[in-house]
Parts: C-alpha cells; sequence; structure tokens
C-alpha cells in the first residue's frame, strides 16, 4: 500500500466507492483481538504495537502491529475450533510467518480483482493469495473467500466445520497430525517445494502466542470493581467496508423511514453492499454490545478514545450468524468484526454505520464527517501536511 494522507483517504472514500483508503498509519488489512476460550482457556489480549523475537538459528524477527494483528485472528479463529488447542495454533502461525511473514497479501498478476480488498502488500507468488498463500485453482476458495483472514485461518484449521470439507486438508483432516513435528505439520497442509522452512520459526510462533495470549486465572489489573478497563487510545481510523464493495444510499438527516414510511431523524448512513461484506472496526476500542436492536437489526456497538475523548460507533443490519466478536473483546482497526446483512428493518443488504462522540450515551452526529475529524485528531500532523479543502458536496444528506 502507499502512502497518502489520512484525511485525503478518508475524502477520497466517502467521495467514490472503489477508492482505496491508504496512509503511513492507516490500514485496511483485518486483524482481530477478540476473546475465545480454548480447551485450555487461553484467550486473545490486547495486540501490542510491536514485537522482536529470534528464529531457531538467531535471525532477529520484528513484527509490527498489523502483523500482530493477523496473528491475533489465527489465534481467535484457532481457539473456538475443536480439536486445534495450542500445539495448532503454534503450527498455524509457524505456517502463515513462513508463507507471508504474517502479511496479506494480495497477487494483482494472478487475480487483478485480489487488490480492490484490504491487504499489506502484492506478492508473486505463482497464484498464491493471503496470509498461508492459498490457491483458488487448488480449491481453498475464491479470490474473495482467500483476501479474508479469518477465511484463511478456518480453511488451513480444516476440520468438521473447515469451509472445505477436507479437500484440500486443513490441519486437522490430517490422521495423526499432533505426533509431527510442528514443521512437517505445517508442511502437510501447505505441500510446500521447501518443506523444511518452517520449523525455523517455531520459536517466533511461541513468542506471538505468549504476548498475545493470557489465561482465564491470569491476574486482573487492580481497579474498581465491574468498571470495565477504557479502551486504548485509536492511533488510526479505516473506512468500515472494503474499498470498490459498497455503495452510498442514504445519509445522515431527517428522511422518510422506506419499512415505516415515518418521518423521522436517519441516525447514521447507509453503504450497500453484498450479503457477507466483511464489515471492519473504524477504530482501536472494546466491544460493549453485539445482539439484535429494537427493531431486530444484529448489530455491534464499540467504545473508543480518539484524542483523549470517549466515542462509540455501532454497525447494524449484520446477517444472522455474522457476527465475529463478544462483549468485552478488544480490538482493532481494520478488524473484521462482522458480515453485512438485511436483518431488521431492511429493504436489502446494506451496513448502517452510526458515530457518537462523547460515548455510548451520546447523540449520534453525521458519521463521514465524523470520520473525517476522528482520523484528524488520530494524526493531526499528517491530516494537516496536505488535506485539501472539503467541497460542499461531499457529503450529500
Amino acid at each position: 500500500m502507499h502512502p497518502a494522507p489520512i484525511v485525503a483517504g478518508i475524502l477520497a472514500v466517502l467521495l467514490g466507492p472503489t477508492t482505496m483508503l491508504a496512509g503511513t498509519a492507516l490500514f485496511l488489512g483485518q486483524t482481530a483481538a477478540g476473546a475465545w476460550c480454548t480447551p485450555a482457556e487461553l484467550a486473545v489480549g490486547q495486540v501490542p504495537d510491536g514485537l522482536a523475537t529470534r528464529t531457531t538459528d538467531g535471525t532477529p524477527v520484528h513484527l509490527d502491529r498489523v502483523q500482530l494483528g493477523h496473528a491475533a485472528t489465527i489465534i481467535a479463529v484457532g481457539s473456538r475450533t475443536d480439536g486445534v488447542g495450542r500445539d495448532g495454533l503454534l503450527v498455524a502461525l509457524m505456517a502463515a510467518l513462513t508463507e507471508s511473514r504474517l502479511r496479506m497479501l494480495a497477487n494483482t498478476t494472478a487475480y487483478p480483482d485480489s487488490a480492490k480488498f484490504p491487504h499489506d502488500g502484492n506478492g508473486s507468488d505463482h497464484d498464491s493469495l493471503g496470509l498461508f498463500q492459498m490457491r483458488p485453482a487448488a480449491g481453498w476458495g475464491s479470490t474473495a473467500d482467500l483476501m479474508d483472514p479469518a477465511y484463511q485461518a478456518a480453511a488451513f484449521f480444516g476440520g468438521p466445520s473447515g469451509p472445505n470439507h477436507g479437500s484440500p486438508r486443513g490441519l486437522l483432516d490430517i490422521p495423526g497430525w499432533q505426533q509431527l513435528p510442528k514443521g512437517a505439520a505445517a508442511q502437510s497442509v501447505e505441500v510446500s517445494a521447501y518443506p523444511d522452512r518452517y520449523a525455523g520459526f517455531e520459536p517466533v510462533a511461541v513468542a506471538i502466542l505468549d504476548a498475545l495470549t493470557r489465561t482465564s486465572a491470569a491476574p486482573q489489573p487492580a481497579g474498581p470493581p465491574d468498571v470495565p478497563a477504557a479502551p486504548s487510545p485509536a492511533t488510526r481510523v479505516v473506512f468500515p467496508l472494503p474499498a470498490g464493495t459498497w455503495q452510498r444510499t442514504s445519509g445522515f438527516g431527517m428522511r422518510v423511514n422506506p419499512v415505516t414510511g415515518v418521518y423521522e431523524l436517519h441516525a447514521g448512513v447507509d453503504y450497500a453492499a453484498a450479503a457477507g461484506t466483511p464489515i471492519l472496526a473504524v477504530a482501536d476500542g472494546r466491544v460493549v454490545f453485539t445482539g439484535r436492536t429494537t427493531g431486530g437489526a444484529n448489530s455491534i456497538r464499540i467504545v473508543h478514545t480518539i484524542n483523549g475523548a470517549p466515542a462509540a460507533t455501532a454497525y447494524r443490519h449484520l446477517r444472522d450468524g455474522g457476527t465475529h466478536v463478544a462483549v468485552g473483546d478488544q480490538v482493532v482497526a481494520g478488524q473484521h468484526i462482522g458480515d453485512v446483512g438485511s436483518t431488521g428493518n431492511s429493504t436489502g443488504p446494506h451496513l448502517h454505520f452510526q458515530a457518537h462522540p462523547g460515548g455510548d450515551e451520546a447523540s449520534p452526529v453525521d458519521p463521514e464527517r465524523w470520520l473525517i475529524g476522528a482520523a484528524d485528531l488520530t494524526q493531526p500532523a499528517l491530516a494537516h501536511a496536505a488535506a485539501p479543502a472539503c467541497p460542499t458536496s461531499e457529503v450529500e444528506l
């Protein structure tokens, strides 16, 4: 991805649905930091900004927050998949480290449309895609499937709940994988021409798993009982849908409700998108609600801290089974939190997105203008460097 001023990127997204959002601190790579329990009651904690470690032969490895976010996605998916356990998580991390260095790679030579999905760079390994360098031609999934880190992780683990039903084989589809050396287990899934590469990343995988997880019995920070910790300060802001997947259909403001016929405030903005399109957290934060609204729409609410001030965002009309976070989860900007649907009072698949500066109980504001302001607050020096004047037609109410 190419550097660009954050506010300019936000404006470009709002002005055209096919524009890619990019920035030096603004990424559309999907990451995850949800808390899930393994059989050993392992849970994903907050994703650190970086991690320095070494391979088996002592080669230094430096991982950034985006790479660690992808690792958190792998851990989250594996932790809720029966039969994976800690060993299976390590095998998956070793495979992704070897194949992509934990980067979500497009492949515009083999699949030009892969560039329209959130990604961290462009790969060139034949016709492989994503974290695990999986090939659509080998049956791993479509381009859209394989540009979703959570899907790739589920495909790698396989098993009864895997998307490919044993063909190609995921880790759980390989008899006796637990008795294999971890590098050999990774090779059994990847079937690489270089089978000896995986073993060298085992200490790196251990360091990642230790850095990102905690046990449920671990001591918690002291503080007032039943008062959740404030979300970590946001350092970047992203658009809530992948570039090129949506069409703006209704803005913030008074309108006639297309379902009820009542003239009332439309408290958010609607973006039509195909059912199943990934919904992304716009900033780091903590999930405070998942469930149905009074109108029957599946919804997620997240609280944030932006420039020292509280804020909240809401994402509605998710499809049934399309919520990928739970209350209390810490999420990161760009994380795949849910899937577009049409539940509740809805005329078709779309995302209804709301913004509440001031916190979860505060009144909603125009979320498009809020996105621009939030980007400005998280990276003021970068934002003011080359932010264009806002055209009056930028947001139509």
